[in-house]
């Protein structure tokens, strides 16, 4: 490895530790099952040949810049509306971004709806672009504003009184917090790659700080407040106190926050900040009808379907598409497969909860649609996860092997160095830094990354083998440090020897805890542990002391063909998507773990095997 790549790794911690904000505060949630899905027949919905579209209504808009809405405390907003050049009145679009609403994108003024009728307000959530207040990333006081900027938004002249919500990533999860508290107006939401749990969907996955993807949120959020207000010149005083308050939120609370992660403060844990900013928790208050976007190697993939998930057992009218995306690229490559762009499955959706409009058809959407890896191509499913998985155990072996057949008393175990800078180049950096690699071929192939890790690898499948929801590694450990840190990889190995990597799951060993209520189980199997990664849940690690690691290996939708292998790649760390705690880190450094596959101690991967 080149000291450049070190240089680049030291790098991004040090803008983590210099811009770090409220979003390392969100965390947990209790949404998993404790048993599998329903049952459910194969599925016979389809989407149409023909996708749902309509003309424009109208060729030209009006756009108010700087709309202020005064919250309840005081604080105010800014909003642009941008509505049709009519008489009106019109259903309401809203997004609430944290990322200025001055920026020029659709998200921010979206021609394609507003030309069929729609207003579209887009507001400043407090604390950044032109708006008053402190930023608190989900906190109470921007969940109350949600409601409060529905209701108003539904009370205007120009308005019809019902309001939809719309957007991606942050203005997909604000959706959420703002539909369980069940404003007046409100009727549909649509939002795309959203998260469900902060602490193991981003911001501590397995227990490790995630620098990959938060420093470069966290820039965008802060740099994007310190643009000036396009109303400085008619509103000096006002300009002035807000640009001044975005540059105070550079310091102070987030360096705090900051600093009680990386040392093992408050915020290394899972509690009650953190679920504050969890949308699963408030998911069951949920009541209008959601269509939910997701990818397979977004940032989300965990979340999302189990947001789908919730509000599909809550009896809620939910949708749940999910594509082969990263977090910057969702949306790409549609229309495929009879599955229209997202701004007219979109329109579809709004069409009929915001205007009444006959014949969109909604109730015939496919409940799950999923892409499949492998098939390279768009699938329907009868349910999340799916209904017709079982669970299949596949043991690691000694000499490289991966197999059904469990280990036998002769087999030897293997060792690895515990170094922190593993998975530099790899499937996993792409994905945690939302994509922007990709053009590294190294992103592509994982065998380079293979090099520092412990690989376990089928034999050739015979045909193929469809793997469909969450996987569980149970892995049998020591080491002779007093913390270890475990990456588990899942990819599938293509005849030329190419490693693509799947999914992968990550676990820090003093996180090792779970709890089975809050798990979920097939054929008795648990495929998807829950760590309570609570500071009352640590277990010690003895140096040299066999422990059982129950590692969360996030969902996927993939086949293995005929020909190809299924790969487990178990590495020390995953950098830069993630570093530990510094305590964590201090004790782990330097260790060598060894990674068990006896008869005594047979580690083992369990996969949700649609046959």
């Amino acid at each position: 490895m080149s000291w450049k790549k070190v240089r680049l790794g030291v790098f991004f911690f040090i803008i983590l530790s210099m811009v770090f904000a409220p979003a390392l505060v969100q965390a947990s949630s209790n949404e998993k099952s404790k048993s599998p899905s329903k049952a459910a027949s194969e599925t016979t919905q389809s989407w149409d040949e023909e996708s749902y579209d309509r003309p424009e209504d109208y060729s030209t808009y009006i756009t108010e810049k700087d709309v202020f809405i005064t919250m309840q405390d005081g604080v105010i907003l800014a909003a642009d509306v941008h509505r049709p050049d009519g008489p009106g009145p019109f259903p309401v679009i809203l997004t609430q971004t944290p990322y200025n609403k001055n920026q020029d994108n659709k998200e921010n003024h979206n021609d394609y709806f507003i030309k069929r009728g729609y207003a579209h307000v887009v507001v400043d959530v407090r604390g950044t672009g032109s708006s008053q207040g402190a930023w608190d990333s989900f906190g109470i006081a921007e969940q109350s504003d949600g409601k409060e900027l529905v209701e108003w938004a539904a009370k205007q002249s120009w308005s019809s009184g019902k309001v939809g919500l719309y957007g991606s990533s942050y203005r997909a999860i604000n959706q959420l917090f703002t539909a369980a508290k069940q404003p007046e107006g409100l009727e549909a939401i649509f939002p795309i790659v959203p998260m469900a749990d902060v602490y193991r969907d981003i911001t501590m996955s397995g227990g490790m700080v995630n620098t990959g993807f938060i420093p470069l949120w966290l820039g965008l959020v802060t740099s994007s407040g310190l643009l000036p207000p396009t109303y400085t010149m008619s509103e000096p005083i006002l300009a002035s106190s807000v640009l001044n308050n975005h540059a105070g939120q550079t310091t102070g609370y987030p360096t705090s926050t900051l600093s009680s992660a990386i040392m093992g403060g408050d915020f290394a844990y899972d509690g009650p900040a953190a679920h504050l900013r969890s949308p699963i928790y408030v998911a069951d208050q949920i009541q209008v009808p959601t269509f939910f976007t997701g990818g397979l190697h977004d940032l989300f993939q965990r979340g999302t379907p189990l947001l789908y998930e919730k509000l599909k057992d809550k009896g809620v009218t939910t949708k749940l598409l999910m594509g082969n995306w990263t977090h910057g690229d969702y949306g790409s490559g549609l229309p495929a497969d009879n599955i229209p762009p997202l701004d007219q499955i979109a329109l579809r959706w709004f069409d009929e909860y915001l205007m009444g409009i006959d014949g969109t058809n909604n109730d015939q959407i496919p409940d799950v649609t999923q892409y499949v890896l492998g098939e390279d191509q768009f699938q329907v499913q009868p349910s999340w996860p799916h209904a017709q998985a079982t669970a299949e155990k596949f043991y690691l072996r000694s000499g490289k092997m991966l197999t059904k057949e469990t280990p036998s008393t002769l087999e030897s175990s293997s060792s690895m160095v515990q170094q922190p800078l593993n998975g530099i180049c790899s499937g996993s950096t792409n994905q945690w830094t939302a994509g922007i690699p990709s053009a590294l071929p190294c992103t592509k192939d994982n065998r380079l990354t293979e090099t520092t890790e412990l690989t376990y690898t089928t034999a050739p499948v015979n045909s193929d083998l469809h793997i469909s929801g969450p996987i569980a590694a149970k892995v049998y450990a020591s080491t002779t440090a007093k913390e270890l840190v475990l990456s588990v990889r899942l990819t599938d190995v293509a005849p030329d020897g190419s490693s693509s990597e799947i999914t992968a799951g990550w676990l820090a060993a003093s996180h090792r805890a779970v709890d089975d209520t809050k798990s979920r189980f097939l054929n008795e199997e648990n495929i998807q542990p829950w760590h309570p990664f609570t500071k009352e849940a640590v277990q010690k690690v003895t140096p040299n002391e066999v422990m059982e690691l129950n590692v969360e290996i996030f969902p996927t939708n993939v086949v293995i063909k005929e020909g190809h292998k299924l790969r487990v790649a178990i590495g020390p760390s995953d950098f830069p998507h993630a570093v530990s705690p510094a305590p964590q880190q201090l004790n782990q450094l330097g260790g060598i773990a060894t990674i068990m596959n006896t008869k005594e101690y047979p580690s083992s991967i369990v996969i949700p095997a649609v046959r």
